[in-house]
């Protein structure tokens, strides 16, 4: 499901690139703004301000903002099954979880979206090219934390739970993913419905920040909310954005292998500002997860014909 006119081979490398940096930096700007901010109220904060500056500045250049319930409805949905199911579910857990381990439970995210795309869509399927790929990610990210992984420490109790609930995080957002394309509007502004996805997220995290976290007595310091204003900058104007293009002109598949280039991002960014260790192990996972994402973005995607897919939507019963 792709649009009429190619997209040109610059931008798509320019998305990818957006995406692959900016959302690996965000591991480390969320540690940060959640060490004093609890995690949903953070979540508001950051989303809120996010699309109400952006759907002000779609208001202000004559960009349509008006949408019909039933597009809102989709939008709304979009939005929190992204950014409250799968984001918030991250930023709970990156107060108990490592951030290499947090990173190895998201990199099962691409699975989900093979899937989910197959199911949902039905429109394509990668090829064994691909699906190597995707292998080969996960045995990178592996790799990348693997010392973690054997430390006694890395799964106590708590760490246990979150990292399951991380899996219904990827599991959420890889569906809002492929819910994004199936309901895609072309008649609808891109920006515009980025605005609305992130506004609506943002409403629902305030709303689970009053009823479930004690907002007062928040400790407003200038590097979290300094962390925060990153967030809303580089990870939802810039990464989310340049995701969502992303989502409508090239297969989920090929997307989602952000879930492996992130990972490295973060660890060399905790390295660089945090002075975390670098080993054998951060250099060959990094190594085989950039391979694997090789792999995956060059592998050749087989379309089915109109007449097939009906049939399948239907085995699925959508």
């Amino acid at each position: 499901m792709t649009s009429a006119t190619p997209p040109s081979r610059w931008k798509i490398i320019l998305a990818f690139g957006l995406v692959y940096v900016f959302w690996g930096s965000t591991y480390l700007g969320i540690g940060i703004a959640v060490e004093h901010i609890p995690p949903a109220l953070m979540c508001a904060c950051r989303f809120l301000t996010a699309g109400g500056l952006m759907l002000a500045y779609c208001a202000l250049t004559g960009r349509r903002v008006r949408y019909a319930p039933r597009e809102l409805a989709h939008m709304a949905a979009v939005g929190i099954l992204l950014l409250m199911g799968g984001n918030l579910t991250l930023s709970y857990a990156e107060l108990v979880v490592p951030t290499g381990l947090a990173a190895l439970l998201i990199a099962v995210t691409p699975l989900w979206f093979l899937v989910l795309d197959s199911w949902l869509l039905g429109d394509h399927h990668i090829s064994r090219r691909g699906t190597i790929g995707l292998v080969v990610g996960i045995a990178g990210v592996v790799v990348l934390i693997w010392p973690d992984l054997l430390h006694p420490s890395s799964l106590g109790r708590r760490e246990l739970w979150w990292s399951l609930a991380l899996q219904a995080g990827s599991f959420s957002w890889a569906l809002g993913s492929v819910l994004s394309k199936k309901w895609k509007n072309p008649a609808a502004d891109p920006f515009a419905s980025t605005a609305w996805q992130v506004t609506f997220a943002g409403f629902a995290n305030l709303t689970f920040a009053l009823l479930a976290e004690k907002t007062s007595g928040v400790a407003w310091t200038l590097r979290g909310v300094s962390a925060i204003l990153y967030l809303v900058v580089c990870g939802s104007w810039i990464g989310y954005t340049a995701y969502i293009w992303l989502l409508q002109h090239i297969p989920t598949s090929k997307v989602s292998t952000y879930a492996y280039v992130n990972p490295v991002v973060a660890v060399f960014l905790g390295w660089l500002v945090l002075h975390e260790r670098i080993d054998r192990f951060i250099l060959m996972g990094s190594a085989i997860i950039v391979a694997s994402v090789v792999l995956v973005t060059s592998a050749k995607i087989h379309t089915r014909p109109a007449e097939d897919e009906l049939p399948a939507v239907e085995a699925a019963g959508d």
